[in-house]
């Protein structure tokens, strides 16, 4: 059966339980890797929820914080959530930032690579704005690897549905591997560029905890979850309940790798 779907960003409330939650414990490693020192001017490409604006405020301890989705509905949700008036909620696309040149001593960017179409494009914008020696960083999930909530899921649907195959994040997107990472970054002129992984816990409660933000229809694989109909949908819960790893208590222990990579803008 050919699936229908289509990618969903819209939604904060979805997305938060989805990846939202663990995007937050990557973004806390990824900030003290950067070490920007205090009083930066910060900007967050695709904030999406604010996982990484939040952060940012609470460990880099910036003089400001410029925070630009594609997505109204995730700048209401973020804007609610995080009131804060270091922060400005900036509407706007990663390929033509409508921000000054040179103006940033940090841009960064969590989860958002993948997505963006023309990437070299959106690195130009980003190394732009950043002032000279600014720091260009992001990091994205290990989809074909060690991103496990999201892996037990393409397996799985992949098992019952080899069209499935197409939709899997890990098949659709090589740049999330530190070879590409590495060659994009250096390709777009960036400096000293480094790239590592981090690995966060992801302790889900019970299956439930695991299972229903899928159902929430924010991104690839619950838009693809929820594009089933409910026999297939139903096949498809229990095909990744009886594969997953679960404890005596119900609890579901995996693990989230996040690619990151960073550079500095090299002065003009």
């Amino acid at each position: 059966m050919e699936q229908q779907m289509q990618e969903v960003w819209a939604t904060g409330a979805a997305y938060e339980p989805y990846v939202g939650r663990w995007s937050r414990l990557v973004a806390r490693d990824f900030l003290a890797w950067l070490a920007v020192p205090p009083g930066g001017s910060w900007l967050d490409v695709g904030c999406g929820t604010g996982a990484l604006t939040h952060t940012i405020l609470q460990m880099g301890h910036p003089r400001e914080v410029t925070s630009l989705d594609s997505s109204e509905g995730f700048l209401s949700y973020a804007g609610q959530q995080l009131n804060d008036p270091r922060v400005r909620w900036q509407l706007g696309n990663a390929q033509q930032l409508p921000l000054e040149s040179s103006a940033y001593d940090a841009v960064v960017s969590g989860l958002v690579l993948n997505f963006i179409p023309d990437l070299p494009a959106a690195l130009a914008e980003m190394a732009r704005v950043a002032r000279p020696g600014g720091k260009v960083a992001a990091y994205v999930w290990d989809y074909a690897g060690k991103m496990e909530l999201m892996r037990y899921f393409w397996d799985a649907a992949v098992a019952l549905s080899p069209a499935a195959r197409e939709l899997d994040e890990g098949r659709r997107f090589p740049v999330c591997q530190p070879g590409p990472l590495q060659d994009l970054f250096t390709q777009g002129g960036l400096a000293g560029v480094e790239v590592r992984a981090i690995d966060v816990p992801t302790r889900f409660r019970n299956f439930g905890d695991y299972w229903d933000p899928f159902l929430g229809g924010q991104g690839p694989a619950p838009g693809y979850a929820m594009s089933l109909d409910p026999e297939e949908r139903a096949a498809l819960r229990e095909r990744i309940r009886s594969s997953l790893p679960v404890a005596p208590d119900g609890s579901i222990d995996l693990t989230a790798r996040a690619w990151a990579v960073r550079g500095h803008r090299t002065e003009p």
